[in-house]
């Protein structure tokens, strides 16, 4: 049966539908989603991390771009931003103010989830072999340990529900942080599938702005945690459709913010500077404060388990959980659904080792993901999992480094922007004139405040006005 199932409607499961359909492997895509997907729904039950920033990397939008051809100018047309790296951008990194070189093509979507989500929507669905069912829910798999066969499935929310069977010759599980993949592989018979896990105990807390007047083409703001001073709170502001901007505060467990609006700005103020809480004082806030605590990184090694059965792939967030401070998670989904697509259209979706090459080739930008985003995590005092491996700790220190040299050199700006824009694999660090202009260090001092233009500096108000800036 020339039949594929997807397992959720997020983005990882409509950039997987796309990648069935358009591959040539099936002649039907049916995706099940227990939530309505209704255009105005804010934040569904099955998506609470909605209202929070959300952003795609270089890498993550060119791979969605690919699977639907023009998608990155329906997300502009529809009012998300584009952000150059690093000229567009603000940050305070743990090793300091990022400098805000010349653009060498690298660049953020910024936008909010719903939009995101409802303009790729929109668009798979325009394609007559991809059918979405909604108020459903899968509650186990077909099959055996050998092949997966289908998908077992009933109403996401009434009761007395008689289950039906969906056969498919192919099964996707794009159902998000609450995959129960484990649970229903071990149900066939599956198991032993190995898992590390890091959780900072991060509290992410966001909120809406009304941007200012005149405020247009503004950078992304960012002030990160400094682990190792022991400093756990961080903030992002981006700009999204609407004329409105979106901000989320982070702190460990003992630092984290609250649901209290009088909170907000002050502990935007104080963070490690006062750039977030300054450009937030005096704006009109468009909604209430969002609180999320399930944040912690989780990977599941699905490529290394030896009984694979044929025909079920994971992808997204079913496989890897990151820190949502590193905006990771949109990207990694569209290039794991780009994997799924090259290997069906090479493949098929029945020839034997398929859904293997799947996992194997969704698992080398986890993989990079991981790496970037427990390379700061691990020096949290407050974090719990597994303890670090030497490799890891290894990992983080040549990240540190490496961060420590782009706020001074250009070239390893570029070259970082290369790997965390997820355009290039994590062993482009590894090449000679990287791990030279590391050993040498940085070229220039470091910045003593943030580089920030005429325009942007009036968005601090004039009680701010002697900030301290950096020179170019």
């Amino acid at each position: 049966m020339r039949r594929a199932v997807i397992i959720g409607a997020g983005m990882a499961g409509l950039l997987a539908a796309r990648a069935a359909a358009a591959s040539g492997a099936v002649d039907e895509v049916v995706i099940i989603e227990p939530d309505d997907l209704a255009d105005d729904t804010p934040a569904r039950t099955g998506l609470p991390q909605a209202r929070h920033t959300h952003i795609l990397m270089a890498g993550g939008a060119e791979a969605a771009d690919e699977l639907l051809p023009g998608i990155i100018r329906r997300w502009l047309d529809a009012g998300a931003h584009r952000q150059e790296l690093t000229s567009h951008m603000v940050a305070l990194s743990p090793e300091g103010w990022y400098r805000r070189w010349k653009p060498t093509g690298h660049y953020l979507i910024t936008a909010s989830r719903p939009l995101l989500d409802r303009v790729v929507r929109e668009q798979v669905l325009t394609d007559s072999r991809i059918r979405l069912l909604t108020g459903r829910k899968v509650t186990a798999l077909l099959g055996s340990s050998h092949h997966v066969t289908g998908v077992v499935h009933s109403a996401a929310r009434a009761r007395g529900d008689e289950p039906h069977h969906l056969h498919a010759a192919l099964v996707v599980d794009a159902s998000g942080r609450a995959s129960r993949a484990t649970t229903w592989l071990a149900d066939l018979g599956v198991t032993g599938i190995a898992q590390r896990q890091l959780d900072t105990g991060l509290t992410y807390a966001s909120r809406t702005f009304r941007a200012p007047a005149g405020a247009r083409h503004v950078p992304v703001f960012n002030v990160m945690a400094d682990p190792l001073a022991g400093n756990g709170r961080s903030a992002v502001v981006t700009p999204i459709e609407n004329g409105q901007w979106i901000a989320s505060l982070c702190g460990i467990k003992g630092s984290e913010p609250t649901r209290d609006p009088a909170d907000f700005v002050p502990f935007a103020l104080g963070l490690r500077h006062p750039l977030i809480g300054q450009l937030l004082q005096d704006l009109e806030p468009l909604s209430d404060v969002t609180v999320s605590r399930n944040t912690g990184n989780r990977r599941r090694y699905f490529e290394k388990v030896s009984n694979w059965p044929e025909r079920f792939v994971a992808l997204g967030d079913a496989i890897a959980t990151f820190t949502p401070v590193y905006g990771q998670g949109l990207s990694v989904a569209a290039l794991g659904a780009l994997a799924l697509h090259r290997e069906l259209h090479r493949h098929g979706s029945t020839a034997a080792g398929v859904a293997r090459r799947v996992q194997r080739a969704a698992a080398v930008s986890v993989d990079a993901a991981w790496i970037l985003a427990t390379a700061q995590d691990i020096h949290y005092t407050a974090a719990h999992g597994q303890k670090p491996t030497r490799q890891e700790r290894l990992q983080s220190a040549f990240t540190s480094r490496l961060s420590r040299v782009a706020t001074g050199s250009a070239f390893m700006a570029d070259a970082l922007t290369d790997v965390t824009s997820m355009r290039r694999p994590a062993t482009r660090l590894l090449s000679p004139a990287v791990l030279y202009a590391a050993a040498a260090g940085p070229l220039l001092k470091p910045l003593q405040g943030p580089q920030l233009t005429p325009a942007e500096r009036r968005l601090l108000g004039p009680r701010n006005a002697a900030t301290p800036a950096a020179s170019s």
